[in-house]
């Protein structure tokens, strides 16, 4: 992820975040690329820890006690720190730590000391910044007893020397919180746009998984009616001709059936919504149209129904006892063909609806059926999502039952 504010501005931003931000800004060597904010930070530092060098070079000749020579190694020593400073963004606690020792016999590497600390502040943490901020105020004393600023006294001297280096790790310590701030802010809107498509993908996950659920609990119903009926037609030749009519026009009707709810289905994907236009999804109410097409599809189905005020039942949990009704009389047919199948929905509001349905065990062998379970499995997250439970396996006498409680209050 990029920042859009600063995509085109990337020369305002350090190194080091930009290196954070565009990982392609990093060298193949691991350092990251100076950009121009470093350039003309890097230059400017280097002017400065110069003018500092020279100043306390001229006052060199005021110290009476300093010999020749120990003057010429003050200045070698100041030039090389300065050059140094070049080098503080690559290595800032070697630099900070070798800066302890040579602020001690170099007046004019003062400056360079102060901007290797204000670096170490910036890119380290505080741990280093205590211990080598706390060698710098031990030496500092010894400094200025060893070589004391003519006209100031000794004490005056350590003050000004240890305000000025708490100024500068201050200093250091507030623009190395604010670069953090910034990596922050990125990381937060790194994890929010994260946890943005990762929400929007299991949405869309569920969704498909809703429709994918809708279709097998509606398509598997109608096309196990085609399987009866043309399983019929081509095992009794023989049959009348009212029957082979009659077959054939369950056969028509669910596979009209099947195509318009396979349409629907499609035209929910493409839409990425419900069509308000299309057929209404079924309620508890259609149970018993629902059983009639089982009857009249050759099943042994009988229906109790003790429902208080079935109108009041509320859409969703009327849709999910249909659903779980229509998904067991499917496996009934499926896996316990030409048996009877019992189906039962009792309720009232504030105890909840019951639904049950209760097939007797298959007479002879039955082949297995692909994919057997998936059904079931399905039923149980719908009967979850609606808030209840559901329940099922084989009775004493060797059937089968689906029992299913949904919260109605």
């Amino acid at each position: 992820m990029t920042l859009p504010a600063y995509a085109g501005r990337r020369w305002v931003l350090p190194g080091a975040v930009v290196e954070d931000l565009y990982p392609r800004s990093e060298r193949p060597g691991g350092r990251p690329r100076r950009t121009a904010r470093d350039w003309i930070v890097d230059f400017t530092c280097f002017l400065i820890a110069v003018a500092v060098g020279l100043m306390a070079a001229d006052a060199l000749d005021q110290e009476v006690h300093l010999s020749p020579a120990w003057e010429v190694a003050d200045q070698v020593v100041g030039a090389l720190s300065c050059a140094a400073v070049w080098l503080r963004r690559r290595w800032p606690v070697g630099l900070a730590v070798a800066m302890v020792p040579v602020s001690l016999v170099s007046a004019t590497a003062g400056g360079a000391a102060l901007f290797s600390l204000f670096t170490l502040a910036v890119h380290r943490p505080v741990r280093y910044v205590v211990w080598v901020g706390g060698a710098g105020f031990l030496v500092q004393p010894l400094y200025y007893w060893l070589r004391p600023e003519p006209g100031m006294p000794y004490l005056g001297s350590v003050v000004i020397g240890s305000l000025l280096t708490v100024t500068v790790v201050g200093w250091g310590l507030l623009a190395g919180s604010k670069r953090q701030l910034l990596l922050s802010l990125r990381d937060r809107a790194r994890h929010a746009e994260a946890e943005a498509r990762l929400r929007a993908e299991q949405a869309q996950r569920l969704a498909r998984e809703d429709i994918a659920r809708e279709m097998h609990d509606v398509l598997a119903h109608r096309l196990t009616l085609l399987s009866v009926h043309a399983g019929a037609l081509e095992f009794r030749p023989d049959a009348s001709r009212e029957e082979v009519a009659r077959a054939a026009g369950v056969i028509r009707e669910s596979a009209h059936e099947a195509l318009q709810d396979l349409r629907e289905i499609i035209g929910v994907l493409r839409a990425g919504e419900s069509d308000d236009a299309g057929r209404p999804q079924p309620t508890l109410a259609a149970l018993d149209a629902l059983v009639a097409e089982c009857r009249a599809a050759g099943m042994k189905v009988t229906f109790a129904g003790r429902v208080t005020d079935p109108d009041a039942v509320p859409a969703s949990v009327g849709r999910t006892a249909y659903r779980i009704a229509q998904e067991a009389l499917t496996n009934a047919r499926k896996h316990a063909p030409g048996t009877e199948v019992a189906v039962s929905v009792t309720g009232a509001p504030g105890d909840g609806l019951a639904v049950s349905v209760r097939n007797a065990p298959p007479e002879g062998e039955v082949p297995h059926v692909p994919g057997s379970g998936q059904g079931l499995i399905g039923l149980t997250e719908r009967a979850v999502l609606a808030g209840g439970t559901l329940d099922h396996g084989h009775t004493r006498d060797g059937g089968f039952e689906v029992r299913a409680r949904l919260p109605w209050g």
